[in-house]
């Protein structure tokens, strides 16, 4: 199948394994759509939505979206390695097994996401959307996360170390649920963290 005309609308489509190597899609929406083991290397998207679509599996290296909406996807072992996300959302999609590094992300909302155990060391995230997230195990050593949402997010058993907190939104975080070692922190977050440890802060 040939990729889709600017502005179609598929729903329920079966794609697995379909080779749109370097397609662009614009304003395309896809609901329910499958794309196990497709080849989407270097593709291009503006202003697409993509609702409950499977893409287990995708090779997706090289993508480029700006625009793009990718909801409640699930992108199980996709190989999303230097994908481009610009004003993109993901929320609640999967990400299970993916690699995603390296990766460039600007004002996207990654709420809701679960990214359990992704290797995502190292990367630029500051000042993206990540309330209520799931990156429980997730390795976020040397990330840089100033300025983010971590609303309520799940950061059991993360790994931190190296990681910049400062400025980022922490409400909700429990404190108590990774280690915090080499990890920069502001004033607020000091005492944030000094509470969860029962300590009585006062002015």
């Amino acid at each position: 199948m040939q990729p889709p005309e600017a502005g179609e609308v598929l729903e329920d489509v079966d794609l697995a394994r379909v080779d749109w190597w370097g397609a662009e899609l614009t304003e395309v929406t896809f609901t329910r759509c499958r794309f196990d083991d497709a080849d989407l290397t270097e593709v291009v998207t503006r202003r697409c939505v993509f609702t409950e679509c499977v893409l287990t599996g995708a090779r997706m290296a090289g993508t480029r979206h700006t625009g793009t909406a990718f909801l409640s996807c699930r992108f199980d072992r996709a190989r999303l390695f230097d994908a481009a996300w610009e004003g993109c959302k993901l929320t609640g999609s999967h990400f299970l097994g993916a690699t995603l590094r390296p990766l460039s992300t600007t004002d996207s909302d990654w709420s809701w996401t679960s990214l359990r155990g992704v290797d995502l060391s190292g990367s630029d995230l500051s000042g993206q959307r990540f309330a209520e997230a799931d990156l429980t195990d997730a390795d976020l050593r040397e990330c840089d996360l100033t300025g983010a949402d971590l609303t309520r997010a799940n950061l059991q058993g993360a790994k931190l170390r190296g990681t910049d907190l400062r400025g980022a939104v922490t409400d909700g975080v429990n404190w108590r649920g990774f280690a915090l070692a080499g990890v920069r922190l502001d004033l607020a977050q000091s005492v944030q963290v000094a509470r969860a440890h029962g300590a009585l802060v006062t002015d």
